[in-house]
């Protein structure tokens, strides 16, 4: 834009989107997905006695549980219009989500996969294995989900922001709870 240039410079609400970033989303994204996959059903776990750190899926349960309750306080300011207070509360869960997800990596680097033992099929293995297809499936969504809402708060587009944070939020609360059940069920399982 020039000096003489009288059009007046569009507010970040009302700038297109470019369709890189939202791709560049999708690819880290998909990318993390696809790690994770690997990392918990093809690699060999380093520590086979499980003699090290075992308190990562208590640390994950943590992680999950604090940033549920984040996510409800940030769903409550927003709601009473406390948006300064909204931002904050919305950062610590992801914060607290990026934190499981270091802990998770750990966890399943050094241990790898947890299954139930067969002798517990039942209703609580239907449960258990209904849950946590729906929160394997669902953090699969999450993650872009939770990075484009960011990119759009960041970017002051509140529009598109509100838009997607409707789909964001549930899903995001719904994986962290079930991951708070998934943990508790190994835990009370595993013994």
């Amino acid at each position: 834009m020039t000096a003489t240039d009288s059009r007046p410079i569009p507010a970040p609400e009302r700038l297109k989107t470019p369709p890189s970033i939202i791709a560049a989303i999708l690819g880290v994204s998909a990318v993390a997905s696809l790690f994770l996959f690997w990392l918990v059903y093809y690699h060999a776990p380093a520590d086979t006695n499980h003699t090290k750190l075992l308190f990562l899926p208590s640390l994950n349960a943590l992680f999950n549980g604090l940033s549920a309750i984040a996510l409800v306080i940030g769903f409550v300011y927003v709601k009473v219009g406390k948006i300064k207070q909204h931002r904050a509360a919305m950062f610590t869960a992801f914060v607290f989500s990026t934190l499981f997800l270091v802990s998770y990596i750990a966890n399943h680097a050094l241990h790898g996969e947890y299954r139930l033992p067969i002798a517990h099929v039942g209703a609580l293995w239907n449960f258990y294995f209904w849950m946590l297809l729906s929160h394997i499936s669902l953090s699969v969504v999450a993650l872009p989900l939770i990075l484009i809402t960011f990119f759009f708060s960041l970017s002051q587009r509140f529009q598109q922001h509100r838009k997607i944070a409707r789909w964001t939020f549930p899903i995001w609360l719904y994986v962290s709870v079930t991951g708070v059940l998934v943990a508790v069920i190994q835990a009370v399982v595993h013994g």
